[in-house]
């Protein structure tokens, strides 16, 4: 199915112990660049993360945002150095003697002392972190997937509509090329005629491998039946189930070559003037593939 490159999806568990929320952000990109941003402690689950990712996300920068919260307590553990705020007390206590300051010892005058108070983090559970995790990431997965999918359909349903005005300018340059040459024909007899007043006669023979020669230079038609090919090439790609982006961003090449060739040799202003609408249509179809994984 085709899937755009943009997208966003959001994921949210929790078990007994752990809430992870995930959000999931996707934008165009010519490869497949994925950047998790999560928590450090729990920074060893990154591989684990990109590879399910890229199961579902084959081209695109993703950006991953993982944010961990702990349920029913806090994810640090606080603990007194009771020996340090002795330590620090007796100190005190000598130091009000020897300088013979009457004042009370708080509380606070101790806790502000280096060390006395530490936080450490917890240790998690790291099978329950890893289920949790994968769980709200897959849901996240889930909706950036529906998303990308959602936009793919808009985007193949414009390219086809694109194509098909593509196929109508096409079909008036096949319809209007047989057309030139007799046009130049008969262009080509009236300047001779006129250049020789009629007092000579025409060498038709001469006149017709001119012709033909111009005929030859002029000729679009293994470009037209190029053309064609690639319309329905390009049809059957955007049915495919695996990621299409990089073969139509080839075959958009393919068209340009085509178009360009029949406008080098258009000798037609209508013939010029299509070749012009092919090259606006084939442009919003580049910048829609530009999107497509």
């Amino acid at each position: 199915m085709l899937k755009s490159m943009t997208g966003y999806g959001k994921g949210e568990y929790e078990n007994e112990l752990y809430r992870f929320i995930i959000e999931i952000k996707s934008v165009n990109h010519r490869y497949n660049d994925i950047s998790v941003k999560m928590p450090r402690h729990i920074s060893y689950l990154e591989d684990s993360i990109k590879k399910t990712i890229k199961e579902k996300i084959n081209r695109g920068k993703v950006d991953v945002y993982i944010n961990l919260e702990y349920v029913n307590d806090s994810a640090v553990d606080v603990k007194v150095d009771i020996p340090l705020a002795l330590s620090y007390k007796n100190v005190l206590e000598e130091l009000k003697i020897k300088l013979n300051i009457e004042d009370h010892i708080r509380l606070n005058n101790i806790l502000g002392m280096n060390e006395v108070v530490k936080t450490e983090r917890k240790n998690i559970d790291e099978n329950l972190v890893a289920d949790c995790l994968m769980k709200a990431l897959s849901l996240a997965i889930d909706h950036i997937t529906k998303m990308r999918e959602q936009e793919g359909k808009e985007l193949k349903k414009d390219m086809l509509n694109k194509l098909a005005n593509i196929e109508n300018f096409l079909q008036i340059i096949e319809d209007r090329s047989p057309s030139v040459v007799i046009e130049h024909r008969d262009k080509l007899r009236e300047r001779i005629e006129e250049l020789l007043d009629n007092s000579i006669s025409i060498d038709e023979e001469r006149l017709s491998s001119e012709v033909a020669i111009f005929a030859d230079k002029s000729s679009i038609d293994e470009e037209i039946v190029r053309l064609k090919s690639h319309i329905k090439q390009f049809i059957n790609i955007l049915e495919e189930k695996d990621s299409v982006g990089r073969k139509l961003d080839f075959l958009i090449q393919e068209f340009n070559r085509e178009i360009n060739t029949i406008g080098s040799k258009a000798n037609d202003i209508v013939i010029s003037k299509n070749v012009v609408e092919l090259k606006a249509e084939l442009e919003k179809i580049r910048e829609q593939v530009q999107n497509i994984e």
